[in-house]
Formats: C-alpha cells, structure tokens, sequence
C-alpha cells in the first residue's frame, strides 16, 4: 500500500490487516518502523478530530511532523495544491495527510510526486480513514460485520463518510441501508421506513446535516428535521437489543440526535474518536512500511 485515498483500492484482506494493527495498538504494541519519517498534515478545511489523531498517531509511532496552516500558506497568494506537495517533495517529506474541498483532488498527485498521499477527505467524495475507524468499532463491538445491518440516516448526498462506508461495508459482509430526506438521495438508494429500520438495524450511523454544502439551507427546521429523522430518545428506546450508535461527528445535538443520547450507552461517538488514533497509526505504518 503506497497511498490510501479510496476504500475501492483496499482489499478486505488489507482492510482486515489495518484492522488487526490497529487493535494491537490499542493494546500496547510498539512501532515496527525502522527509519526516521517526516510529516505534514494539510487541511483546507476545518477539522478537529481527523486533524488531531493524524497528528496524535504521528507523535505516538514517532514521527517528526511537521506544523502546515493553510491560512498562512502560499496558497494565498495562489499556489496550486500540486505545486505545494512538490514544495514538500523538495525539503523532503515522506508522506502528507491533505484535506481538499475539491472532490478527487488527489488525481493530479498520484504517480507525479514523491510523497505518499493519505487522504484526510475530499469534497463529498471519500473518507477512507473515517471509514475504516468505523468498520474497527463495528468489528469491536460484535466480532464481525457479516450479516450486520447498518442504517446510515441523514444529509447523505453531501457526506463522504457514506460514501466510503458504502463501498466497504458491504464487502466485509454488511447490509447497508440508507435513509435521508429525497432531496439528499443523490446516487443512493434509499429505504422508505426509518421507523422500521430503528428496530432492526445493529448500527445507527447519525450523519450531521452539512449547512456549509447546501448554501445556507434557507428553507431548512431544525424541528421538522428532528422530527422525521432525528434519532430522538423515544426511537432509541425502540432499536434493539445490543444495537449500537455511531456519529462521525461533529454533531447538531437535537438535529440529528439527541443531546441526551451522544453519551448514553449504546453510543460509541467517542469511542469512534479514539479508534480513530489507532487506525490512522495502522495506516500510517503500513504506508512507511513499504519504504523500508
């Protein structure tokens, strides 16, 4: 693996390799690296926690990062993102974690630089180490994601979590539905019932309504939201026994779920967050790894 921009380019058998690295970090193992790596991580856009447990899982393999602030970059005076990593090739960097707003912006990087490419997001296109992170608490939680059902509920043309989740799930054994209101379908299919899948689903995977995507949402309630598809105290009573739920975060409490349920028992929001370290040290190390 010498970049992780998709999940479509993992195979299960490496998405399980991340996962089993992943867990024996999280019990204590050491890194394996051999050599000395440098890092930047390049958001730009906002971000707090993929931006910070890439940073916490650099420091604890170890690695030399890095600071990048996009606000003080020469990208303000109009410098390309590619001729940015090039910059970065140049003073020699090992490998760059880059959040873009432009879908696939990763394209033009592949093949034409140095640097191993590991995506923190782009657009609404791909999320391939939320993904992941979500895969290592399902398969935390019950031992295997075969004949699992995961509901994902909410802004779901807008979210790159869906999409990622989408194309790997399923192919680690998972049935994945979707539920959002029809203007938000997008490419998806979606179930008519949330009702229904409240009281089915092993996951309820809440996705945060994207304000910032959807040029202000003049005709958007919160209320009539909530209403329709808010995961609300009465319908967590009605899911199942076992059933978990999941937020890739940050969260509209008493939007998409409510403020009382982010911490209740059947929520592993932050649990999510910490897995997060985890996983991004796995893929980190399988990366560098390859160059050893």
């Amino acid at each position: 693996m010498k970049n992780l921009v998709s999940m479509k380019e993992l195979s299960v058998e490496q998405i399980i390799a991340i996962l089993e690295q992943a867990e024996a970090f999280r019990t204590g193992a050491a890194s394996t690296l051999i050599s000395k790596y440098t890092m930047a991580n390049l958001f730009f856009e906002p971000s707090t926690r993929t931006k910070m447990s890439f940073e916490m899982a650099e420091r604890r393999l170890p690695i030399d990062v890095l600071p990048f602030e996009a606000g003080f970059s020469s990208t303000l005076k109009g410098e390309t993102l590619y001729d940015t990593v090039k910059v970065l090739e140049a003073i020699g960097l090992d490998a760059l974690v880059i959040r873009h707003e432009q879908n696939n912006y990763f394209e033009e990087l592949i093949g034409n630089v140095k640097p191993a490419i590991i995506n923190g997001g782009d657009g609404t296109g791909n999320h391939p180490t939320q993904s992941l992170l979500d895969i290592f608490t399902i398969w935390q939680e019950f031992g295997t994601l075969e004949d699992k059902i995961v509901t994902i509920v909410g802004d779901i043309v807008h979210s790159r979590v869906a999409r990622s989740n989408a194309q790997a799930l399923t192919r680690l054994g998972a049935t994945v539905q979707f539920v959002c209101p029809p203007e938000w379908q997008g490419e998806f299919e979606t179930i008519n019932s949330f009702e229904e899948a409240i009281e089915t689903s092993d996951v309820l995977m809440m996705l945060r309504v994207q304000h910032e995507r959807h040029d202000g949402l003049a005709s958007f309630s919160k209320e009539a939201y909530n209403k329709s598809y808010g995961l609300t105290v009465d319908r967590e009573r009605r899911m199942k026994d076992g059933a978990i739920i999941m937020h890739p975060a940050p969260f509209n409490r008493d939007v998409e779920i409510a403020s009382e349920l982010v911490e209740c028992e059947r929520s592993r929001i932050f649990k999510q967050m910490e897995n997060g370290v985890y996983i991004r040290m796995a893929v980190i190390e399988m990366i560098l790894k390859g160059r050893e």
